[in-house]
């Protein structure tokens, strides 16, 4: 495994760790703990040391999983969770600092732990970005002791730029893919002045990037890809990062015929990201451990070559860009 610094939290991360949106189960599968147990214990045995939850995982429960394996190692593992995203209806006018550290306060107890390595607002309302308050309350947080980073995941690029102003922000976590180059024209920029550690969310664009998808492909009633490609329950950025599954489907067959078949597709697909020096680790999620290792050794496929750079860009220019560029 190799590893990066997370910006100024000084962290040393694994480039390729791993989000728990999914562990324990597959996309609205029952929470299975043991599995979760799994799942944890072989990313750490395979050099993962940064691992990425938050408080609607399973209503605590992946929160929970991921303290308890953490704490049974001698290794040194950093735990990301969120807050906020409880908040319903995901409004605005619905934020307080009151809730919001009542949360951080309800996820230190859902781990048992005293101080959070790094606590993220979670794809907070746009406006949320301009309430300094906001961001001020976890000054207090990290004085109490609780908290030792702040951080945000947002949902569009104007929303980062916006976040890294404030002086206690330390990461953001955005969705970059071979469907969603917006964030390296500009913020990475911006992020690399500021010292911004950036981790890639939703690598694999909801599975579209595995290239294992078809037309035929089921999902069920319970999966965000089957209730979610028109954002009726959150933004529909999150569901295959925004893209009409038919186009990326053949986006994905057009990829495939330019990059080869030395390695699946999901690993093209986490090594690019990591081709670009500003991202400081990708957080592919696994709901098996067959899918965690195959995700953990994209780090070591051969850098792409400029060729390989420009047909994925190419790629991204023809089929893709106009339908989501502008909107995230």
């Amino acid at each position: 495994m190799h590893y990066r610094r997370l910006g100024k939290t000084e962290f040393m991360v694994s480039e390729i760790s791993l989000g728990t949106w999914q562990v324990g189960g597959r996309w609205g599968d029952p929470f299975d703990p043991q599995n979760a147990e799994n799942i944890l214990h072989k990313a750490i045995d395979l050099g993962i040391n940064f691992i990425d939850t938050a408080d609607v995982y399973s209503d605590g429960l992946s929160e929970s999983a991921v303290a308890k394996a953490v704490k049974s190692r001698s290794e040194e593992v950093y735990i990301a969770t969120k807050c906020g995203r409880r908040i319903q209806p995901h409004v605005a006018s619905e934020f307080s600092v009151k809730r919001l550290t009542g949360f951080v306060e309800d996820s230190l107890r859902n781990m048992n732990i005293d101080c959070i390595d790094l606590i993220q607002l979670h794809c907070p309302p746009t406006e949320i970005y301009y309430r300094p308050e906001i961001f001020e309350a976890f000054d207090r947080l990290k004085d109490q002791g609780k908290i030792r980073h702040l951080g945000v995941s947002v949902e569009k690029v104007e929303e980062a730029i916006k976040a890294i102003e404030y002086p206690n922000v330390t990461a953001v976590q955005i969705i970059f893919n071979m469907f969603r180059h917006r964030p390296a024209d500009l913020f990475f920029k911006l992020a690399s002045e500021k010292d911004i550690g950036i981790i890639a969310r939703v690598p694999l664009a909801s599975g579209l990037l595995t290239g294992k998808m078809t037309e035929k492909t089921q999902f069920s009633k319970e999966d965000h890809r089957f209730f979610n490609r028109n954002g009726d329950a959150f933004d529909k950025g999150e569901t295959f990062s925004g893209v009409n599954y038919q186009d990326g489907l053949e986006a994905v067959e057009q990829l495939q015929k330019e990059l080869g078949k030395d390695a699946p597709m999901a690993l093209y697909a986490i090594r690019w990201i990591l081709m670009f020096p500003e991202i400081s680790c990708v957080i592919p999620g696994a709901s098996r451990i067959s899918q965690l290792v195959e995700n953990s050794s994209a780090g070591y496929l051969p850098p792409f070559n400029p060729k390989q750079m420009e047909a994925v860009q190419e790629i991204y220019n023809k089929t893709i860009k106009s339908f989501v560029h502008h909107l995230w």
